[in-house]
């Protein structure tokens, strides 16, 4: 919204020699956020200028209209003579006054003006338009100056069109209605500068009479709960808007169109409170207001046909029949509190004006304006809230404007349907915006600044008795506080607590960090996260973090059963997206999209990882329970809504495709294989504190994972997840590339990690012995490790499978698994007998449990 501070000035009296700067200041202090303030003084510089058009010739054999005109600029020029200017602009004729600036002036935006030839002719300057002056956004023609506007050729045209003002342009947040319009910045100006306010709505106007000024009928009064009107007849059509009101709506941003509508433009500016002007003659019958109904339609102002939704309010003629809305009563002629329509608007003819001041329902306009993306001036202040009390204020404006520039006599009947209700009152705790904001704010000084806003304040004895000097029997003494009428957005006691803050000063709250409460730190499960997140990012991997939602048709893609559990998710009621409306029960659903995703834009080789939550949803637990706000939730119904929240553990899931080892001059690459994902499974193990003896690998069948390349991770005897080669279905339904692994596991499934001492590190060598056992092919070549590592005795620091081998010589159905055992002494250097004593004692041990036979011996 912009406005000009000498508007603003009418009503508040601010210091004379305030700078912008300090206007600025002012406004973001009452948390009011300052687009620009823009001093027009500044934005012209050199000879801008009234002029008076003397002659025009229309030059031809161009592709667009152009004019040579003369025009009379006084002295302005330096010589008296006519100044010789070029015009492209057809709305102005000889006689007219306009603005002229001259070589070397500049207008906004950097453009200067010189001399030059153009079209064949020499132009000394530019006769300006709205747009170049940086007025407004008309730039349909040349701004032609009204008749009363006293100013002779070659006058200083910037007080003439008002460049000789300061324009101020906020932006108003959806609960501060109130203040997009001159009475609500300059009240709120006047609390910052704490000088006196003149209300522009301080004005006597006659109730409602008897006899209505045209008969109406409102149906719905939950979305119409006030609607007044009165008349004005014989006003003369062809009176035109005063400069002064065109001008400030041209600042403001709104286009000029006849005198009526411009008054009501005006007011809504002035006072907040949009109206409407019909033309009385166009009205057929009672007007009703009601909601629409299905397969009604309206053709607004701006000429588009709309089709009309049951929830939308309208204003319709009962003497109008026909149309999809037949049965209904009447026809709709304006789409209520968002723009009028086409068949009663004020046309350049109308003689007898109704204006229209009512109050809308705020969700209601709101609604109707996204459903039809018609967001206009009117219905931005109706969502936001306004004054309900303003209707006969703003009628009693609109008709005395209208006589006073167009003659007319104003009808002695007033219309005014009032089923609007008082602001409700609010009890608050004297103490609360002390408590809330950390300021010592007293009482008294909490009454002063609530009244300055308008509220009214009595003492109460905590429950809104409103006893006088009441005090609550075990606390603080209380307040009773009645918004006004203009303040929709006070209702509860916080709002009561902002506006202490605001007005006392937001510079007077301290910037204090609040202390952190006392504690151990991280606890258990959250520095195993971290810890696991840390060593697969030391490994290469890299985290990403997806969204929790999903597809139903994600379950099909992963080849899951039709009995698997992970099929049963939590649909969401109000999802982001109406493709994802479930809520994930596996990580590898989000992560292997991520992984397409960057596959889809040229990456080839990937390690992704995340740790998250999934959602598995309680069987048979029925709807949750439904919980007010008017007072805290018991015991009960805290653990009646648990008891439907899903079991949500926290899961780690990598993904590997393309080479984990790149090829280059050094020799050839290796691809990621299900083995890398059984290693990345090892190290979130390692890295949570799961000893190697209590883990075991083993072959497992697992979709999505291939059956044959599939490991699951039991540690004590819980299975805890999956790792290896997805199935190839799988991936050609992901669009995936082939041979990509994966892992997930569940990190809340694990035991607690002992706490074990630190190892010792012996000083002493060690001894490196190889050993090649050949075992049946089903053997797993894990639990062949975990044999030598328990049967090899103390002196075993550590064993590593380093090759698998399979030949005819072996035999059918035989592999070869070759370890390298590594043994050493803390306190000795250790001779080849006892390495070889432990060696041969772990291969007789795997000899036992699996048949397995030293290879080569």
């Amino acid at each position: 919204m912009r406005i000009p501070v000498s508007w603003l000035r009418e009503h508040v009296e601010l210091p004379p020699e305030l700078s912008p700067e300090e206007l600025d200041r002012a406004l973001v202090n009452l948390g009011i956020e300052v687009e620009s303030i823009v001093d027009l003084r500044n934005t012209v510089t050199g000879p801008l200028v009234v002029g008076e058009v003397l002659e025009i010739e229309e030059l031809t054999g161009f592709k667009k209209p152009i004019r040579f005109c003369r025009v009379d600029v006084g002295a302005a020029n330096g010589t008296g003579e006519p100044q010789e200017i070029v015009c492209g602009a057809t709305n102005f004729a000889p006689g007219d006054r306009v603005v002229v600036i001259l070589p070397g002036g500049v207008l906004p935006g950097d453009f200067a003006i010189s001399a030059r030839k153009t079209y064949g002719r020499n132009s000394n300057g530019m006769i300006c338009s709205v747009r170049e002056l940086g007025l407004g956004d008309d730039h349909e023609g040349i701004l032609v100056l009204p008749e009363d506007v006293p100013a002779k050729p070659g006058d200083d045209a910037r007080p003439v069109v008002g460049l000789d003002d300061v324009v101020v342009e906020v932006e108003i947040t959806p609960d501060r209605g109130y203040a997009m319009s001159v009475r609500g910045l300059a009240r709120e100006l006047a609390h910052a500068f704490d000088v006196p306010f003149r209300d522009p709505a301080e004005v006597t106007a006659p109730g409602a009479t008897s006899q209505p000024a045209y008969p109406v009928r409102v149906v719905d009064t939950v979305g119409c709960d006030r609607f007044a009107a009165r008349v004005v007849r014989g006003v003369d059509p062809t009176a035109e808007s005063p400069q002064w009101m065109r001008q400030r709506l041209t600042v403001a941003g709104i286009r000029s169109i006849s005198l009526a509508v411009d008054i009501t433009n005006y007011l809504m500016l002035e006072l907040g409170q949009p109206m409407h002007a019909f033309d009385l003659d166009a009205l057929r019958g009672d007007l009703v207001v009601r909601r629409a109904v299905p397969g009604e339609r309206l053709t607004t102002l701006d000429g588009v046909d709309r089709a009309l939704d049951p929830e939308d309010l309208v204003i319709c003629d009962a003497g109008l029949t026909g149309g999809a809305g037949v049965d209904a009563d009447g026809v709709p002629i304006s789409l209520a509190a968002v723009m009028g329509g086409e068949t009663s608007e004020v046309v350049v003819s109308t003689a007898n004006v109704l204006f229209e001041a009512a109050h809308w329902d705020p969700v209601v306009v709101g609604r109707t304006a996204r459903r039809h993306r018609l967001f206009s001036e009117a219905a931005k202040r109706w969502e936001r809230g306004v004054d309900p009390a303003l209707p006969l204020v703003a009628l009693e404006r609109a008709v005395t404007l209208l006589t006073t520039y167009a003659g007319g006599t104003v009808g002695a009947e007033v219309l005014d349907i009032d089923h609007t209700t008082a602001p409700a009152r609010i009890v608050v705790d004297a103490d609360l915006p002390a408590r809330r904001v950390g300021v010592p704010y007293e009482p008294e000084r909490v009454t002063a600044l609530l009244e300055r806003v308008g509220c009214t304040v009595a003492h109460g004895d905590g429950r809104g008795a409103g006893n006088a000097g009441g005090r609550h029997a075990s606390g603080p003494p209380t307040l009773v506080v009645t918004p006004p009428t203009w303040r929709p957005d006070l209702t509860d006691p916080a709002d009561l607590v902002e506006e202490v803050a605001r007005l006392d000063g937001y510079d007077r709250v301290p910037s204090l960090l609040p202390l952190a409460p006392p504690g151990r730190g991280l606890t258990p499960t959250q520095r195993r996260r971290r810890t696991v997140s840390r060593a697969l990012a030391e490994n290469g991997y890299v985290e990403v973090l997806t969204h929790p939602f999903v597809a139903p048709e994600l379950f099909d893609r992963l080849n899951l059963p039709a009995d698997d559990s992970r099929r049963r998710a939590m649909r969401l009621a109000n999802p982001l997206a109406d493709t994802d409306p479930l809520m994930r029960t596996t990580l590898l659903g989000t992560l292997l999209g991520a992984l397409r995703r960057n596959v889809g834009r040229g990456q080839r080789d990937l390690a992704l990882y995340e740790i998250g939550l999934v959602f598995q949803p309680r069987p048979r637990t029925g709807p949750p329970p439904t919980m007010g706000v008017a007072h805290r939730p018991s015991d009960e119904e805290f653990q009646a809504a648990d008891a439907v929240l899903p079991h949500q553990p926290w899961h780690v899931a990598a993904v590997l495709a393309g080479e984990v080892e790149p090829a280059g001059w050094w020799g050839q690459g290796r691809p990621a294989g299900w083995a890398d994902g059984v290693e990345a499974g090892r190290i979130v193990l390692a890295a949570a504190g799961i000893p190697d003896q209590r883990i075991v690998v083993r072959q497992a069948e697992y979709a999505p994972w291939h059956p044959g390349r599939c490991a699951e991770f039991v540690v004590d005897g819980v299975s805890i997840g999956y790792a290896g080669e997805l199935h190839p279905a799988a991936l050609a339904a992901l669009e995936l590339p082939p041979r990509t692994s994966a892992l997930e596991l569940d990190l809340d499934a694990l035991p607690a990690a002992p706490v074990v001492p630190a190892p010792r590190v012996s000083g002493y060598p060690p001894a490196l012995i190889d050993v090649a056992l050949v075992v049946d092919a089903g053997v797993p070549a894990d639990e062949v490790r975990r044999v030598l590592a328990e049967s090899a005795g103390e002196l075993l620091e550590s064993v590593r499978l380093f090759d698998v081998y399979t030949s005819e010589q072996l035999g059918a159905g035989r592999k070869s698994l070759a370890y390298k055992l590594v043994f050493r002494a803390p306190d000795r250097t250790l001779t080849g007998e006892e390495a070889v004593a432990a060696r041969d004692a772990a291969v007789a041990e795997a000899a036992r449990r699996f048949g397995a036979v030293l290879r080569g011996a």
